[in-house]
Order: structure tokens, then C-alpha cells, then sequence
């Protein structure tokens, strides 16, 4: 049992003041918190609840048509049966699409919020960007802030053509087969067999060594990626009240962070700081090791291992330089080639980067509308520059005629002059 179960279940039952205030900082930030698996459960009670009165109601409309039909009421009948086509044939939106009306074929993509450093402080969420972006496949963030979840409560998620797919893993394997993109196609049995076992190193291990630095280290974690916990999650609360909520009860369960009872269970979080930091620079050692001077792990180009390591590498080097973290340290005194490996994947997928993290934007990647004043301020200067060039063309037409009208009076002058003359 860890030490914060033992205290929830053990606390003086007399309610203290930083309790008390906990509480109601709790219920402040109630509407602004993603809804739980109860929440969840509950709509899909509903969801239920409506289709089945849907198919009563079908039913109803049936039953109707026959006995209309049977009192000899042709009319009736008839009525009866087209509300039974028409009931049937309405669109029943599926009960977990948060995106009705989208567009065929565009994927999108519901991850975590941006923040000025790097566009995601999830690996899980940057490795399934950075693999749409590589595959050049269309798709949009939707900038949820932090309210949905996966029907299997997680982040990232994918909604396309109204369907939901989850888990990094699938997405990317299930859009493959869709686009029929695979960049792992160039390597051999014993590559793939390398990277996936890799991959697993990666996910499996060093990812649980930045998360459990992050859970032992919420200030720095926020100070190091300077996260704005108002932008992420959308709401007025000050930033002050929110760092405070954040660090002693939601940065213990929040998917981006694992959870400081996520990593326990797990395993790095029993170890000291010193031993998790020997694992993963042993692991940073190894990658380096692997990639040796190629500009990618198996090449020329990029697989789904470059995209994993760096999705994952990004989370130790990003990190403001003021903020103490030995295994940023490690990585750029020992592996530089890590570090170039990350430079190149983040001009490849990532040309838009600083913008991202400037404005965080969550969709920098997608061209965007004309506002309507600097369309009108366009179409203004338009007709500005018309009207002059008529106003001049007219000024040249005016200039021509009374130069022709003196050339006339001129002409005539001189042939009276000539019949005088004569």
C-alpha cells in the first residue's frame, strides 16, 4: 500500500483547513476537469436508452401500418408505413463521434494541448503527429482542451469517418492499411525484428524514466516545459490556484504525466533517483550506440523506430535550459548524435515548429482562412487602384481631345490665312 493510500484511508476524521480547502478548490475546477468513467458510463446509459426508444418507436409505427391496414384504411396504411421508411432510414449518430460533421477521409487526431517548448508533452500523442505528418496524411487536432477521452480513457485518439480508433499502436497500423503507408517497408525480417524490440526498450523503459522524474518533480516539470495550465485546460482559474490543484491531487493521475501511482505500479517509481537515472542513460547509451553516424536508425530515411525514439528523446532534450535534469545533461555531452537524430526529424515533420510553440496553435499545419478584414482591406485597395487608373485614363482621354480640338483650330487658322494670302 503506498504512503498517499495509507493516508486517505487513515486521516483524522476532523476535516482540517488545507483539507477543506482542497476541497473546494476540487469543486471550483469541477466543470473544468474531463469527465471520468462514470460520466462516460453515463452517457452511454443514455445513448442506449434513446436508441432502444428509437426501435420501440419503429416498432410502434409498424404495428400501426398492419392494423391500419387490416381495418381496410388504405390511406392510413400508407402513412403509417412511409413514417416507418422514414424512421428508418434517419441517420443515428453513433454514441461516441465528438466530431458530427466531419469530412470523409481526414483524420482527427485528440491529443494533449501545446506547450512553448515542444508540441506535446506526451510521446504517446508526438509519435502519432509525427507519423501522420511523415506519411504526408491529412488530418486535424481538435483542440478538445483536455475534456475526451478514449471510450478506453486514453490520449491520443482518432476519429475518422465518424469511427473511433485508439492507442498509438493501432492508429498507426490501422491508417497504414488504410493508406496503404508503411515505412517500414525498406527493412528486412531481422530489421523489423531490431526495431521492434527497440521500440519496446523505448516504451516500456525510458518513457517510465522521464515519467517518473516528472511525478518526483511537478514544479520543475511545470517550469521546464512552461506549461500554462489555463491554456490547457481552457478555463479562467488562475494559473496560481491551478499549479497548486495540479501538484497535490491531479498530477497524480493525469495521463500525460502517467501518475505518480502509475509509475510505482510499474516499477521505476520504487527506485531511487539515482538508479532511474542509470537506466536510462544505459538506454540512451544503446540508442546511440545503434545509430552510430546514420542519419536514421536503418538509413537514409526514416521508420517507425525514428518515430518512436524520437517522439521520446524530445521529452529528455526540449526542456528549458534553466531547469536542472541529468539526463538532458547526459544526452547532449554524450550521445550528440541523438541530438542531431532529433534536429533532423523535427525538420522533416516538424517545419513549422517554433510557430507551433510561439502561438500554440494546434493546427499550423493547415492553411487558414482569410480574416474578413483583410479581405475587405484587399478588396478596398482594389477598388482604390481602379479608380485611380480610370481617373487617370480619363485624365489622358481628357488631355487628347483638347489637344486634338487646338491641332483643329490650328489647321483652320492656317488655311484662312492661306485663302487671305491668296
Amino acid at each position: 500500500m503506498t504512503m498517499a493510500t495509507e493516508t486517505e484511508n487513515n486521516g483524522p476524521t476532523v476535516e482540517t483547513k488545507d483539507i477543506k480547502d482542497l476541497k473546494e478548490m476540487k469543486d471550483a475546477l469541477k466543470d473544468e476537469m474531463p469527465p471520468d468513467n462514470k460520466q462516460d458510463e453515463a452517457t452511454k446509459e443514455s445513448s442506449n436508452e434513446k436508441k432502444e426508444e428509437a426501435e420501440k418507436k419503429s416498432e410502434d409505427g409498424a404495428n400501426d401500418a398492419t392494423a391500419a391496414a387490416a381495418g381496410g384504411d388504405a390511406s392510413n396504411a400508407a402513412a403509417a408505413s412511409a413514417a416507418t421508411a422514414a424512421a428508418a432510414a434517419a441517420p443515428v449518430k453513433a454514441p461516441g463521434v465528438h466530431k458530427p460533421n466531419f469530412e470523409k477521409d481526414v483524420v482527427y487526431l485528440y491529443q494533449f494541448p501545446r506547450t512553448p517548448l515542444l508540441p506535446s508533452l506526451s510521446s504517446y500523442c508526438l509519435k502519432v503527429e509525427t507519423w501522420l505528418r511523415l506519411n504526408g496524411i491529412k488530418y486535424e487536432n481538435v483542440d478538445h482542451k483536455m475534456k475526451f477521452r478514449s471510450k478506453k480513457g486514453q490520449l491520443p485518439f482518432i476519429e475518422l469517418n465518424g469511427d473511433e480508433i485508439e492507442h498509438s499502436k493501432i492508429i498507426m497500423r490501422e491508417l497504414g492499411q488504410k493508406y496503404d503507408k508503411d515505412i517500414d517497408a525498406v527493412l528486412s525480417t531481422d530489421q523489423r525484428s531490431v526495431s521492434h524490440a527497440t521500440i519496446s526498450m523505448i516504451e516500456n523503459n525510458l518513457m517510465w524514466v522521464v515519467a517518473c522524474w516528472r511525478t518526483k518533480n511537478l514544479d520543475q516539470m511545470l517550469k521546464g516545459y512552461k506549461v500554462n495550465l489555463q491554456h490547457a485546460l481552457g478555463t479562467r482559474i488562475p494559473n496560481g490556484i491551478l499549479n497548486f490543484f495540479f501538484k497535490f491531487t491531479y498530477g497524480r493521475k493525469l495521463d500525460w504525466l502517467q501518475g505518480a501511482r502509475k509509475v510505482k505500479a510499474q516499477g521505476m517509481g520504487v527506485h531511487t533517483a539515482e538508479e532511474v537515472l542509470q537506466f536510462g542513460c544505459d538506454d540512451l547509451k544503446v540508442l546511440s550506440d545503434m545509430l552510430a553516424d546514420k542519419p536514421f536508425f536503418f538509413g537514409d530515411e526514416p521508420t517507425a523506430l525514428d518515430v518512436v525514439a524520437f517522439a521520446n528523446l524530445a521529452q529528455i532534450l526540449y526542456i528549458d535550459k534553466e531547469i536542472s535534469f541529468a539526463l538532458r545533461d547526459y544526452m547532449q555531452e554524450n550521445c550528440p548524435n541523438l541530438v542531431g537524430h532529433c534536429s533532423r526529424m523535427k525538420e522533416r515533420c516538424f517545419p513549422d515548429w517554433d510557430e507551433i510553440c510561439s502561438t500554440l496553435d494546434m493546427n499550423t499545419h493547415l492553411p487558414k482562412p482569410e480574416k474578413t478584414e483583410e479581405k475587405e482591406g484587399k478588396e478596398e485597395a482594389k477598388e482604390t487602384k481602379e479608380s485611380k487608373e480610370e481617373k487617370e485614363g480619363d485624365k489622358e482621354k481628357a488631355d487628347k481631345e483638347e489637344k486634338d480640338v487646338e491641332k483643329d483650330k490650328e489647321s483652320d487658322e492656317n488655311k484662312e490665312k492661306e485663302k487671305k494670302g491668296k
